[in-house]
């Protein structure tokens, strides 16, 4: 099931895959209705791509790997969209390295992250603008709690930001990075003085991009 307004590129990966494509509007609302269609047209069981919680537990992996290969760590940042990812990261963190700072990187203009955590409750409200297609889905409600409880803190930045992570990370490290990770790599560079001294680690995943429509998407 694929909003519209997802990157082809990553809708043609899918296909190449053999998997089939249900595609929705892409509102929450939208995204949640089609899901229940199709589960009872077809029978499937839904495994939920970030309020499960084998899911949440396998995208925790992560960190267990990065503390294996960089155990000095004081930070590290994610990307943030339903709150899966960042929901791992942070509860293995605590358990391995509760020292270390877990930060969530959301699209300014999808912050329903960053405002839920800032009002103490999960907001719902906020309709996504945004090139980061991959961060427009709301927080889920088991992820919020983690997020708050595990002391996750969020920092948004702007998709001109996000623009210029995705040119610095193709010039520097010649890696293809979706806008929807690049977010992570553009907090640290308009954050510098934040992170000024302190060793971070960047979780970069997803290189969807959509080659075709690259000018638009980079344009300044």
């Amino acid at each position: 099931m694929v909003p519209d307004g997802a990157v082809e590129a990553k809708i043609e990966n899918i296909k190449r895959a053999g998997g089939i494509v249900h595609r929705c509007a892409p509102t929450q609302a939208d995204r949640e209705e089609t899901c229940v269609r199709v589960q009872r047209e077809t029978g499937a069981t839904l495994v939920h791509p970030y309020a499960d919680a084998h899911v949440i537990a396998g995208q925790g992996t992560i960190v267990l790997e990065l503390v294996q290969q960089a155990p000095e760590l004081d930070v590290v940042i994610t990307p943030i969209g339903g709150g899966g990812l960042m929901s791992g990261c942070a509860i293995a963190l605590k358990a391995l390295k509760p020292n270390v700072r877990p930060i969530g990187a959301e699209p300014a203009g999808a912050d329903d992250a960053f405002q839920s955590l800032r009002q103490g409750e999960r907001v719902t409200s906020v309709v996504p603008q945004t090139i980061c297609d991959g961060l427009r889905a709301t927080i889920g409600a088991s992820n919020f709690v983690v997020l708050r409880d595990h002391g996750v803190t969020v920092i948004t930045v702007t998709d001109a930001e996000t623009r210029i992570a995705i040119r610095q990370l193709w010039a520097e490290l010649k890696q293809t990075v979706e806008p929807s990770s690049a977010t992570v790599f553009a907090t640290l560079l308009q954050r510098r003085g934040q992170f000024e001294g302190l060793r971070v680690g960047l979780v970069l995943t997803g290189g969807n991009v959509d080659l075709d429509a690259i000018d638009l998407n980079l344009s300044a």
